[in-house]
């Protein structure tokens, strides 16, 4: 509890870039998904409907 009374003598890294850290890393993540969605020539199959064919039945 002692230890915890006085004040911080310098800012440590978390203090100084923690806030620079995570909006680059946002900054990124949001790039990177952006350039995903728009340019990659990915099917997303978000429906189903008409794509879904039932298989013939055969019966005994």
């Amino acid at each position: 509890m002692a230890r915890q009374s006085y004040p911080k003598c310098a800012p440590d890294f978390h203090d100084k870039y923690g806030n620079v850290v995570l909006a680059s890393g946002t900054t990124f993540c949001i790039a990177i998904w952006t350039y995903i969605v728009t340019q990659v020539e990915i099917e997303w199959n978000l429906s189903p409907v008409g794509r879904v064919t039932p298989k013939e039945w055969r019966g005994q």
